[in-house]
């Protein structure tokens, strides 16, 4: 195999390097206060520590670099998302609204990724107040990311309806995003009414969060094997007006090789539901 046929994971790497660095610190602080015996922190209400008193002790460095190194991988992924799409090397939008949810979901991310950074530097302790507002930032803003993002991948699965994938791309997401989303809602209500039972819920939500990153690893994979401009809206509609098609999606299965994308795309243009001439599923 050559440097190109696997140069998709260059990209697949952002996503997994995020979650990695996510879970590993969760699971470091996490580990610590156990080791400790559960001392109770000087910000802790309850018997069970949040994240944010774990990382407003000694182990503020690590929650900062953490933190960061997430939400820039975070940010990243969605940006890296929406120029494979734009390079043609994964399926296209093939209507406006869809760019525009990518746009939004990626601001989405920026604000959830900018509050994830700055609720790590102004810790509970110093910054209570502060901290707080930074942390609604984040929950509201990653909340928003993922609705756009499940609905982009909603209206794209409209138009490729064979590809399998996208659809299990956009439910994997809203499952996980959904549970979190409720998950976050009840967090709310039991950090002011039963405190323990809301740290656990917290590093429930944080460790699930690990699982949203790592979706975005299936969905940069599926650039495996597609050269760039292959998988252009442009491209794909020339064909299908020629009546090439059949052969666009061979292109396509050719240059996927062993992959999935490349078999159901040639299925799309062999088989029942193909896409029609104006890019859209009839």
């Amino acid at each position: 195999m050559s440097w190109k046929q696997h140069n998709h994971w260059l990209y697949a790497w952002i996503p997994l390097f995020g979650a990695f660095i996510w879970f590993g610190m969760l699971w470091a602080m996490l580990i610590t206060w156990l080791a400790e015996g559960r001392p109770k922190y000087p910000t802790q209400t309850g018997k069970v520590a949040y994240i944010s008193d774990v990382g407003a002790s000694f182990l503020k460095p690590l929650f900062i670099t953490g933190c960061s190194i997430t939400a820039v991988c975070f940010v990243f992924a969605l940006v890296v998302e929406r120029w494979l799409r734009h390079r043609g090397r994964l399926v296209p939008n093939m209507r406006r609204r869809e760019r525009v949810l990518s746009t939004c979901a990626i601001l989405g991310s920026v604000i959830g990724g900018a509050g994830l950074i700055l609720l790590s530097i102004f810790d509970t302790d110093r910054h209570h107040s502060a901290h707080r507002i930074f942390l609604l930032v984040f929950i509201v803003g990653v909340g928003l990311s993922a609705i756009f993002t499940i609905l982009e991948f909603r209206w794209i699965s409209h138009d490729f309806v064979e590809i399998r994938k996208l659809k299990a791309a956009y439910i994997t997401k809203g499952v996980i995003a959904g549970l979190l989303i409720i998950l976050a809602i009840v967090f709310a209500v039991t950090l002011f009414e039963a405190v323990d039972v809301g740290g656990v819920i917290e590093w429930t939500i944080a460790f699930g969060f690990t699982f949203y990153l790592l979706t975005f690893v299936w969905d940069l994979r599926m650039a495996k094997g597609v050269r760039a401009g292959e998988l252009k809206r442009e491209h794909l509609l020339a064909m299908q007006e020629q009546g090439q098609g059949g052969e666009a999606m061979r292109e396509t299965h050719a240059a996927g090789g062993d992959g999935m994308l490349g078999r159901q795309l040639g299925n799309t243009a062999n088989g029942d539901h193909a896409v029609g001439t104006n890019g859209y599923a009839p």
